[in-house]
Parts: structure tokens; sequence; C-alpha cells
């Protein structure tokens, strides 16, 4: 039986409600002022290829709207890897979306994060890294290094809040495309996706 109006209302109130919290706890780690609409969530995981056999990288689940997204095209709750920084919302995703691999970490330090499956590869990265909030190099060495874990032309997919890539173009080492913008999301974002071939 579905959740009724209030219950939704409800859920979706406390859920934004982590979210202020995690925002005004470490204002740099997330990146947006509510989380990511169902429709940003759904289209950011319209890249996966459920068919690949390969399990999924997710960066930043935040409240997990975007890990919802995930499991509903079709991905395996233990086909999921998810590094969250904030052990707040690390600890809320466990009870969330239990079977789900959540790591409590750092994105931009890989191969400690990961641990055991540092030399996994993965069908697709899906990032909602607040990118805009650290320096270009690091940008690019953490594109670089998901880049690696994945097959090649296999994308990065990355939202963003700005007009322009949040990841310079670096022609030699990845392949930029403008992948949707999307209005019903606050603010509205932008997607973007990185390949190497």
């Amino acid at each position: 039986m579905g959740l009724s109006l209030k219950e939704r209302f409800g859920r979706r109130f406390e859920e934004e409600l982590r979210f202020f919290k995690g925002m005004v706890d470490q204002p740099k780690k997330v990146g947006a002022i509510v989380p990511t609409s169902g429709v940003t969530s759904r289209r950011m995981a319209s890249i996966i290829d459920p068919q690949s056999g390969l399990p999924v990288l997710e960066l930043g689940p935040g409240t997990g709207c975007i890990t919802k997204a995930i499991l509903e095209r079709g991905v395996r709750p233990e086909a999921v890897t998810a590094i969250e920084y904030s052990t707040d919302f690390y600890h809320q995703l466990l009870c969330s979306y239990p079977g789900v691999n959540f790591i409590n970490g750092d994105a931009f330090d890989l191969n400690v994060t990961l641990g055991e499956q540092k030399h996994q590869m993965f069908d697709c990265v899906i990032s909602a890294v607040p990118m805009l909030n650290f320096p270009m190099a690091s940008r690019i060495n953490l594109l670089d290094n998901l880049l690696n874990r994945i097959p090649a032309g296999r994308p990065v997919i990355q939202i963003s809040y700005g007009p322009v890539s949040p990841i310079v173009a670096q022609p030699h080492l990845y392949k930029i495309r403008h992948f949707d913008f999307v209005l019903r999301n606050i603010p509205p974002a932008q997607l973007w996706t990185y390949t190497r071939y």
C-alpha cells in the first residue's frame, strides 16, 4: 500500500531538513539548497547500462534521491557503491537503502576510500560532488581518476549549477558533452558527461 499524501510530505520535509542541516554544518560539501529533484535524478541515472554486468559508482548521494533513481533503473543494491562525505547523511542512507554499499569517505581520495574496491571497474560514475567548491586542479585530477575506473567510452555524469562545465576542457584527456538542462530542479541543474576513448 502506498504512502498517504501526508506521509509523503512528512518524509520530503524530513529529507529537506536533513539536507539543510548538512548544508549549514558543511557548506563546502553540499552543493545545492535542496535535494536533487526526481526528474534530475532519473536523467542522471539514465546513463547506466543495466546489462553491463558492472557496478555503478555514485559520488555524493546526500539524502539518496539519485540512489533511488539508480535502483529504479534496475541496478541491484549490492551493485551500487556510493561515497558520501557527510557522516550524518551516511548513517541515514544506510537506513534508507539497505544493501547498497555506502562508504563514508572522501571522493577526492578514491584509493583509500574505496579500500578493497580500489581496483574495481564500474559501468559509469554518477556524481553530485559540488565541484565548484574545489580548486580546478582537484576537479581535473578527480575526473581523470574516475575515467580510469570505467571502460573507454562510458561516461562520468556530473550535476552542476553554473552555466559552463565545472571541469575545463582537456581534449587530450577527455571529451565533454552537455547532457541536459533541467528546469525542474532547485536551482535549475546543468548535467555534463565526460568520456575517454
